[in-house]
């Protein structure tokens, strides 16, 4: 498979970007050094850093700040990993052993708080009060979002509007902020900011939402983690409340115990269930129609290559296996 337009015009951007991080992840405390290198080096996708450096690139921008601030961003995600894996008690991510699972809960939570704090020394650096005002809201927001998403636990009454906020807020938010703030280094109009904010909430809905259908339907080597961990979690994502609401009554009623019981032990009933009302079609579906949002938040940016990365990046999020 060829590499995708995105990743080959930003490719020596990232490589900036990895220096970066390595550098600013320095801390004269062992441990920190430790688990921070950890789980960076476990790489992942990447795709919200280099949202950033498309964002600020689709603008005609190429200095040193978008590298600080793709960095940052990557602080961010990292972090919230670390806090997610010891909430969720996972034990897996990206094929490998968690942090929390390596180092114990503590250290976990605390490295994560670290680079909380490093992201926002490293926003500082830009001396851009629009920078810090954005990122201060959004942290803010995915925090409420992962407190949404622990109260939904089990429940299963949950609708589709109030999972969709929970993702919204939880990982499409910062989506959006990686893009915003690439935008607004690169002094963009404030139409072409909130042009690129907007495809990035939409490409971070869509990408959430192929997440959850994966969990039903992808490779466990292949994502990295044990299929049906949300259901092992209890959480409600798109597929089950689908099936809950549509499904007959063998199918939802299997959803529901499993949910109300947060266990694996039925993943086979409850994947068999998804299957057979169309669950994981229409979710799809629902993916497929936000990135359509996201490449036509997009359509009046300049006619360049990178607008056109940015279009693949939408197709790519919901046709992938990972």
């Amino acid at each position: 498979m060829s590499t995708p337009l995105f990743r080959t015009l930003i490719a020596d951007d990232m490589q900036a970007v990895d220096r970066v991080i390595r550098s600013r992840l320095h801390s004269d405390v062992v441990l920190i050094r430790q688990v921070a290198e950890y789980i960076i080096s476990a790489g992942g996708k990447r795709l919200r850093p280099a949202l950033t450096l498309l964002a600020g690139r689709a603008l005609g921008y190429s200095g040193e700040h978008l590298y600080e601030l793709a960095a940052m961003i990557e602080f961010i995600h990292t972090a919230t990993l670390l806090h997610d894996d010891v909430v969720d008690e996972s034990d897996m991510r990206r094929g490998r052993e968690t942090a929390n699972a390596l180092f114990g809960n503590a250290a976990s939570v605390l490295v994560g708080d670290f680079l909380y704090t490093r992201a926002f020394q490293m926003m500082v650096t830009t001396r851009n009060m629009d920078i810090l005002e954005v990122m201060a809201g959004a942290t803010n927001i995915i925090a409420e979002g992962e407190v949404l998403q622990l109260l939904n636990i089990g429940n299963t009454d949950v609708t589709e509007e109030q999972y969709l906020q929970v993702i919204q807020y939880k990982t499409a938010k910062l989506f959006e902020a990686a893009a915003r703030v690439g935008a607004l280094i690169a002094d963009g109009s404030p139409a072409q900011v909130q042009a690129l904010a907007d495809y990035g909430m939409y490409l971070g809905t869509a990408f959430q939402i192929i997440d959850d259908v994966l969990d039903y339907s992808g490779d466990a080597d292949t994502i990295g983690k044990s299929l049906g961990d949300d259901l092992a979690e209890g959480k409600p994502t798109l597929p089950l409340i689908y099936t809950m609401r549509q499904g007959d009554a063998a199918a939802s009623t299997a959803v529901r115990e499993a949910l109300e019981h947060a266990s694996r032990d039925r993943f086979h009933d409850v994947l068999a269930a998804v299957q057979s009302c169309g669950a994981l079609d229409y979710a799809r579906n629902e993916a497929v129609k936000a990135a359509e949002k996201a490449v036509a938040a997009i359509a009046h940016l300049p006619e360049t290559e990178v607008k056109q990365a940015l279009i693949e990046l939408a197709r790519i999020s919901v046709d992938r296996n990972a």
